[in-house]
Parts: C-alpha cells; structure tokens; sequence
C-alpha cells in the first residue's frame, strides 16, 4: 500500500470512476458523473479494480510472508463527490432521505474494505497521514477533505452519524480535515463520543479545536506553499504558536504535507529541530 502517496483513489475506482494515471503527477480521480443515486456494495468487491488489489497482496504475502502498508480508505462525502460530482450537494437539499440511503451503502463500502485491509495488513490509515504511526493502536482515519464545502448543519444531518458509529467501534478512531476551516465543525466533533486523532487542516483555529476537544490527539498540519515564505525564525515561530494554542503537547503533532521540490532543506530541518526542541522544553525528550 502507498506510503508516501495519500492515494485515496482505489475505492473510487471500485465504485466506477476512471483513474488517471501519470508520470509527474498523483493519480487523478474522474468524476463518474452518476445519473442517480444508485450504488450496489457487492459489485464493488467484485470490481476489476478490487480483484486486482487481492491478487497482488496475496503475492505479496506469499512471497515476504506479511504485508505492511495501507491504503486510503477515504470518507463519505469525497466518494460522493467522486460519484456524483456537484450533484450530491444539491441531493443533500433536494432529496435528503435518498441521499442518506446512498451515504449509507458508500460507507457499508468503506467500512467493509478498511476492515479487510486491518485485517490483513494490521493497520488502515498509515497512507492517510503517516503520523498515525506514532500513535498508541491503529488509527481508523476518515478523510473529511470535501467537508470544508458543507454547512454545519449538513453535517450533523448527514455525515456525523457514520463518524460517531465508527468512533464507537473502531478504536483509536479520527478524522482527517486538510481543509482551512475544521475549527467550523468543532462542536459537532465534540459529539463523537470517542474521536481521539484529529488531522486539522492549516488555517484553522486551534483553540477553538482544544476547547472543544480537550483529549483529542491534535496533529498540525503546516502548508507547504507557506513555509517557502517565511525564514527559518518566522517558521519556528510560527510552529510554536500552533503548538501553544493546542494547549496540551502531549496530544499535539506536527506534518507537513506535498513539500516539492522547492522546499529547502533548512525548512525541512527546522521543522524537525523546532519540535524536538519543544519535547525538550516540555521535559518530554
């Protein structure tokens, strides 16, 4: 499964999207563009795509004797949006009943699959944010990228349900938000009876999270646009600031994300000499 590669692509393609795939770039998702809101789970597991995935990690295992490794199970709403296109929004208003029947067997897909991945690779989310290693269990990582175009409101009506039935039985449970607002949907979140790691996208605020979220493992997610911007002091500074406003160092990380080619070393190793020296300062090194 990828590693360095957030690769949240494989179920679109078992639910019917095309891939595209390329030299320079990520694989890229085609919206199938769905007439309606039709979804049959079983034929997802019986997808070309699906059986392809089974016969390499059986050779795989056969060969080295374990597999190690995850893929991106991705969330409900961006394989909505895969499927569907800008449609599912207007499905949320129009016909919200059929929309949550529909939500409902996308995430009979994606629970199914995450669970034959941890079944047999003894983990699922490393490929959504690699920072899941370095927390006690294996993370169950919802990606919520698309959630930063949907309303509060929607939210709680639509979405919220499958996180906080996932939260109670799947353990260490979180949720991945890359978007710039997840402090939006910080009351909801605080609802989810047992959501421990949250991935929180840049620009959103912090304290607000912590508040709501007092034991709540809270990673930072700094940009790498950004950071080409500031100077080394103006980066320490800044990530100094973030882990203060999480309030708890003990439940606060640090990532960053799609650094290229044109983030310097020095960015790099500031990054990392900046968060060894607050477990320094924190008694924690």
């Amino acid at each position: 499964g990828a590693v360095h590669n957030a690769a949240g692509y494989l179920l679109s393609e078992m639910l019917g999207c095309e891939i595209v795939y390329s030299d320079d770039a990520a694989p890229q998702v085609i919206c199938a563009h769905k007439p309606d809101l039709n979804l049959d789970v079983e034929a997802a597991f019986q997808s070309e795509a699906f059986k392809r995935l089974e016969k390499l990690m059986d050779e795989l295992e056969s060969k080295y004797g374990y597999l190690c490794g995850d893929i991106n199970w991705s969330g409900v709403l961006n394989l909505a949006l895969d499927l569907r296109g800008e449609e599912i929004l207007l499905d949320m208003m129009l016909q919200p009943e059929e929309t949550k029947a529909y939500f409902d067997k996308i995430a009979q897909v994606i629970e199914r699959f995450f669970n034959y991945i941890q079944k047999r690779c003894g983990s699922n989310s490393i490929s959504v944010n690699r920072n899941v290693i370095n927390y006690p269990g294996s993370v169950y990582l919802q990606s919520e990228c698309s959630h930063t175009m949907i309303g509060e409101e929607q939210y709680e009506e639509f979405l919220l349900p499958y996180d906080i039935e996932w939260s109670k039985k799947y353990q260490p449970y979180g949720i991945h938000y890359c978007g710039p607002d997840p402090h939006r949907h910080a009351a909801q979140m605080a609802k989810i009876p047992h959501l421990e790691f949250l991935d929180a996208g840049w620009g959103g605020d912090i304290k607000m999270l912590r508040e709501h979220l007092p034991n709540c493992f809270i990673n930072l997610r700094l940009d790498a646009v950004s950071i080409n911007n500031m100077t080394c002091e103006e980066l320490e500074a800044h990530i100094r600031r973030l882990v203060a406003d999480s309030g708890d160092i003990t439940r606060t990380g640090i990532c960053c994300i799609n650094m290229d080619q044109d983030v310097t070393d020095d960015k790099i190793a500031c990054i990392f000499e900046t968060a060894a020296k607050l477990r320094q300062e924190a008694g924690l090194a």
